[in-house]
């Protein structure tokens, strides 16, 4: 274990513990904070770091392998240059793995885990899903290292790069005038978190959004249209097992019903709500019924009725 590290895993991660438990001390006292979810979110935090530290699996080993065996050099991240250059490629890089984690079922089961929390602060940045390592994607790591970078520094980066992202939880933080344009702020990353039709699948970005408006999916908050959190089908259980499985149970049902291949691989890379029946739940199917495009004002009469989880 290396110096950055050692600050990370003994540093960093007991600050942002600190931290969150007293946001909600302080949030607490206005009333309605749900300890039972940040509960949860520790479980998450715990686990993830637990799997991180003693199974070192993923079902892409073999291609990381190949690609380290394969690369086309050596990038030493030994100067500003090159630090420069992995942040802004991680950037790039990170805005896909994030959007294929919105995008693509496999990779919604876990990624899903962290947009449960109904409501949104520093607690709920804690729970990202404890199986992001096994699902394989760190494929979209890849490029990085087949160009010279060290996946160890580029897994670095990555932790770097999330840490930013905590600060961006907070409800409480106003919109920052002209950083809107550059940064992933608060406001944008509340975007991100809403369930709401007009609000889904926008600002992937991590520590810039400049690549969401580069690719059509930057959506600005809106003071007429208040952000509302957790997922469409809201998670109301506060059991952990509950919420760190529920998207992949419903994938191994749905799996166990295919009579195709199409409908095999519908199921595993298409966007959550793909149907091979046509019956859509997809983001875009919901907003075609409701007649809304992304950012669009919803009437009453317009919201789609939102069901619960069991």
């Amino acid at each position: 274990m290396n110096t950055l590290e050692k600050i990370l895993l003994f540093g960093a991660a007991p600050t942002v513990l600190a931290l969150s438990l007293l946001e909600g001390v302080l949030l607490s006292r206005r009333g309605g904070y749900d300890w039972r979810a940040y509960g949860v979110s520790l479980f998450d935090y715990a686990g993830r770091i637990a799997l991180t530290v003693f199974v070192p699996f993923t079902i892409a080993a073999p291609l990381v392998r190949w690609v380290e065996q394969h690369r086309l050099g050596t990038i030493p991240v030994d100067s500003a240059g090159a630090a420069l250059a992995l942040f802004l490629l991680l950037e790039f890089f990170y805005y896909w793995l994030h959007r294929a984690g919105h995008r693509v079922r496999w990779f919604w089961c876990n990624h899903a885990v962290h947009h449960t929390p109904n409501q949104l602060n520093l607690g709920a940045s804690l729970r990202i899903g404890m199986f992001g390592k096994l699902t394989g994607n760190v494929v979209f790591l890849l490029p990085l290292v087949w160009l010279g970078f060290e996946l160890r520094q580029v897994a670095a980066a990555l932790t770097l790069n999330l840490l930013y992202q905590f600060w961006l939880h907070a409800t409480w933080i106003p919109k920052l005038g002209w950083l809107e344009h550059w940064l992933n702020t608060p406001s944008a990353h509340r975007v991100h978190h809403a369930a709401n039709l007009e609000y889904l699948d926008a600002n992937y970005g991590g520590v810039l959004i400049v690549f969401d408006r580069l690719f059509g999916t930057y959506v600005a908050e809106r003071e007429d249209l208040p952000c509302r959190y957790g997922l469409v089908h809201p998670m109301t259980s506060r059991n952990p097992f509950t919420v760190e499985l529920a998207q992949w149970r419903a994938l191994a049902r749905d799996l166990a019903r295919v009579r195709s291949l199409r409908a095999l691989l519908g199921h595993l890379a298409m966007p959550p709500g793909w149907s091979p029946t046509g019956a859509h739940e997809t983001t875009e199917a919901l907003r075609a019924r409701a007649a809304v495009p992304a950012g669009a004002p919803l009437s009453a009469t317009q919201a789609p009725r939102l069901r619960t989880d069991p």
